[in-house]
Parts: structure tokens; sequence; C-alpha cells
């Protein structure tokens, strides 16, 4: 790729080039990344230091109890993990209508908040699988650094201050996540101390026992006990033996390069499927900031939205299959369904009958990881496990009580998704992993900032640090402040319901990115990791 180097827009960080890189929200989650690669290890051992050290630093969008997926490159082949975590065998839409009633269709309400929301875990059991597959350093050497800083206390960073003081107030009332989050009684504020003994405790309890013991030892006992206390029905029998589940990526071709997702219950492919309706359109021709290729793009992600609402979730139970969703013709079908000059509020189309980090590390010899996990809303479901620090992520939510709908909540089942990973192939060899956090701006920002480097040759810190649009559930579309001043007018004229974001913000989603700079992995590789959160890309 012959980038353009320069960078049109207002920055603090330029792309950073080394042979081994890691690249996260949090620098001192950076840095332990790098400790592992300096000491020998690999880009999964640097990815689980991180991983771990974010649920201590950065505790607003992860934590222990949350969930994750990883894409790797191995130096050979991609290999996807799911990660999420299953429902309690207690769940199914009679129990959501008898403890909260019915909504206006007559469906059950599902909460966002509390006990109701918490499925089994899936983040530590992540950690094991990646470990035990393709991990080199010794567990207690990589959950060392984490374990540490969550007994010594972290220095809170300006951002992850600013969203612990906005946090849902509601959190107050859940079962532990005052006395946990809320030292003195109130959030710390940037500059200030926060300690995590609890968390400190299961590290190293973990890097003792091994990580299995979160699932099926004292760990899961601890947090039955803690929801029969509390009024949770999540058991220790939900939690004993779960484990995660790998995955063939699913693909699509864009511009001679190809970029793979996890395929459902996660929303990665509504990127392949905006990306595959985009491939009809010559968006080179277009400014990269112009009115005309900002509405593209958000008609594509439209169409991808109003289709993976409609037909994704658990794939156990989806009446579509992914190959349908991504089949060319109907991609090009879709396209066709765009006016150059006008909004459109679109349905899903017909087939034939049938709160979150994300960070990425790549090393000298060819290994690239591409790994996100998160809790959900902020806090997540803002119940805490008091012993362990286990924060509990709130994924339930995901769940619809519709008995129509591919994602009705049932025993065992998981939910539609939010987080996702992603990776750029070119010709089978690997070329980025890539990610932008942030639940519906996810596959938005990767379609975003991929159009920018693949149409555009920007290189990736000017990619990430590009103002961006997300569109809302509603379909009316955020623009960010920074972007050019005549956009949100000229997208008005064409029908788009806008609203201004005020601030730059991770609103708009956060990404980091690892560019490999060419089939030889000991040329190195160039990194990006995205203003609008805390972190920083670093390497040697």
């Amino acid at each position: 790729m012959a980038f353009d180097w320069t960078n049109p827009y207002r920055t603090i960080r330029a792309p950073v080039f080394a042979r081994n890189v890691v690249a996260t929200s949090q620098p001192l989650a950076a840095q332990a990344g790098l400790r592992m690669l300096l000491d020998g290890g690999n880009a999964v051992d640097a990815i689980l230091a991180a991983a771990a050290m974010l649920t201590i630093v950065e505790p607003v969008s992860n934590g222990l109890g949350g969930d994750a997926f990883a894409i790797l490159w191995d130096g050979q082949r991609l290999h996807g993990l799911n990660s999420s975590g299953t429902a309690p065998a207690a769940w199914n839409p009679e129990f959501f209508r008898r403890r909260h009633g019915e909504d206006d269709r007559g469906f059950a309400k599902i909460p966002l908040r509390g006990w109701d929301t918490v499925t089994v875990p899936g983040a530590v059991a992540a950690w094991e699988a990646l470990h035990e597959r393709f991990g080199v350093l010794p567990l207690r050497r990589i959950l060392e650094p984490a374990a540490s800083v969550a007994e010594r206390g972290v220095t809170v960073t300006p951002i992850t201050a600013t969203q612990w003081e906005s946090a849902d107030p509601g959190l107050r009332d859940q079962p532990g996540w005052a006395q946990t989050f809320m030292p003195g009684g109130r959030a710390p504020k940037a500059g200030e101390k926060f300690v995590f003994p609890g968390a400190g405790r299961l590290l190293r309890h973990l890097a003792e026992k091994g990580l299995r013991e979160f699932y099926d030892g004292a760990v899961a006992e601890a947090v039955g006990a803690w929801a029969k206390k509390t009024g949770g029905a999540l058991t220790a029998e939900d939690m004993c033996g779960f484990r995660p589940e790998w995955v063939e990526p699913i693909s699509v071709e864009y511009r001679g390069y190809e970029l793979h997702e996890i395929p459902p219950n996660g929303q990665g492919i509504a990127a392949l499927m905006a990306l595959g309706i985009l491939r009809h359109f010559d968006l080179a021709s277009l400014g990269p900031d112009s009115p005309q290729s900002q509405h593209l793009q958000i008609e594509a992600m439209k169409l991808a939205f109003a289709d993976i609402r409609r037909y994704v979730g658990d794939p156990k139970t989806m009446t579509v299959t992914p190959r349908q969703m991504l089949d060319p013709d109907y991609l090009a079908l879709r396209a066709k369904s765009i006016d150059h000059r006008r909004a459109s509020f679109p349905g899903p189309g017909l087939f034939p009958s049938g709160g979150t980090v994300y960070l990425t590390a790549a090393d000298e010899k060819g290994m690239m990881v591409s790994f996100i996990q998160s809790n959900y809303m902020g806090f997540g479901s803002g119940v805490v496990e008091p012993e362990y620090g286990i924060s509990l992520q709130n994924r339930g939510t995901g769940f619809s009580a519709d008995p129509a709908s591919a994602n009705v909540v049932a025993p065992g089942k998981r939910p539609f998704h939010t987080i996702i990973p992603a990776f750029l192939t070119q010709s089978g060899k690997p070329r980025m992993s890539f990610g932008v956090m942030g639940a519906d701006v996810q596959p938005q920002g990767h379609v975003q900032t991929l159009i920018r480097m693949v149409d555009y040759r920007q290189q990736p810190q000017a990619a990430c640090d590009a103002p961006r649009f997300k569109i809302n559930r509603d379909f009316s579309v955020n623009i960010e402040s920074r972007a050019h001043p005549s956009l949100p007018s000229a997208l008005e004229n064409m029908g788009h319901k806008i609203h201004i974001d005020p601030v730059y913000h991770g609103e708009s989603g956060s990404g980091q990115f690892i560019w490999r700079l060419s089939d030889d992995p000991g040329h190195g590789y160039v990194a990006a990791s995205d203003t609008r959160r805390d972190g920083c890309a670093c390497g040697f």
C-alpha cells in the first residue's frame, strides 16, 4: 500500500513503526503487552497481559466478568474465537415477564442493568483458550503486571475519569458497584489513585490455580453465591464447564483485500455487507470527506443494519445463513436500491426461505492478534462480586423477547453481540489487525477507516483521526464536530436527520490498528491508536 504519510486531521499522535508492537486504549496496558514481547513472549502473551491490565486501568469499559472475541494469524492461517457467554438455565421470555412485566407490544421486558442482564462471563475463558493453544510465557508472568497494579493502585487517566463520572446513576443501587467503584462515595477524578484489591486477589488466584478455576472452582462458587444472595439467576452450574468456540472467520472481498469478521452471533457481518454493497460504487473518485462519499457509506450501513437487526442471533436459531446475507447477487441488489441523492429508511431485505476495549499486537515472527473484550454500556450490569472484584457484563440485554426473533432469549443461548474484532488479508496473506470499539459504531468504524486506507490511501493514524459519522437505531446520523462545516447541511439536504456531537470522543468509536508493511514480518509494522481514548501504540 502506497500510503500518503501526511495527516490532514488535527492529532496528538503519530504512526508508530516497529517489528514488535502493541496498541491499546491505555498506556499501561500497551506497556504490559510490550513487556511480554521483550521477555521473549509472542503476540498472544502480549494481548493477554494487556487485556488483564485493561480490566484494572479502564474498568468503565471492561472487566473480569466481561466477554471477548479474537481473530488471530498464527503465521500460517487465521483462527477465530467466540467467547461470548450463554444465558443462565432459568432464562426464557416467561422468566422476564414475571420479573419485569410486558412492553407495549405484549413482549416481556428485558432490563438494561442488574442481574437479569448477566450471561456467563466469557473473557477469562478466552484468555485460557488463547494461552493453551498459542501462549509461550507462563500464566504467572503474564498476569503479574495487572495484579501488581490492582494491589498498588492506578492513577486514573482523563478520558476514563470523564466516563466514570458520567456513569449511569442507577448503578449505585446494583450489588457491589458503589463499594467497588465509588471510593469515598464518588467516582475518582483524573490524577487520583484507584486501588482494586479484589481484582488483584483474583488475578493472583488464577495465576496459581489456572484460568479454569474461574468456571469450575471457588470463583464460580463465589459468583453463584453472590447471585443467590442478591437476587440473580446465574449459578455456579451455569458457569461450570463453559468453553469458548473456535470458529472460521467470515469474509468479503473489497478492492483486492479480504475483510474477515467473526460470524454471528456478532454484528461483524454488518461491516462485510456494507463493504459488499460499497464495492459497486467508485468511492475513490469522490473526496474522502465529501458529502457524496459519506452519504453512500451511510446508506450502505443502514441497509446492513436493517438486515442484521432482523436476522442475526445465535447461529443455531438463525433462519438466514451468513452465506445468504453475503451473497454477491443479494448485495448487488441492495446496492441498486441506494439513491445517490436521497437518504432512505430501509427495512430488511427478503431471502429465500430457509462499553468496550479493543487491543491488538503483532510480533516479528509474524503472529498478529485482533482482540476485543467488554462489559457493555459502561460498567456492564453494575453488579460486582465483592470478594474477587468481578464486574459483570450486561450482554443479556442484547436478547429479544419476541418469540419470532432469531435472537429470542433461551437457556444456554448466546445473545446478539456488538463487540467485533477485525482482520484484513491480501491474497491470503496478513495485512492488518484492527478494531473500533463503541457498541453499534463498531462495524461503522471498520467500514469508514478501511475505506480511508484502501480507497483514499490515508495512513492508519490519519484514518483513525478522521472525523466519523455514527448511525443511530432510528437511522438518524451523528456527525463529529470536527467534520467539515459544510458536511451536516449537505447531508440534511439529502434527507438525513443529522445531530452534531459537540466533542471529539469515544462515542464515535475508538480504534487501534496494526498494518503489516510487507510480506516479510521482519520488515515490521505501522501502528495507530485512537486519540478518542487515553491509549497509545508502542513497540521495539
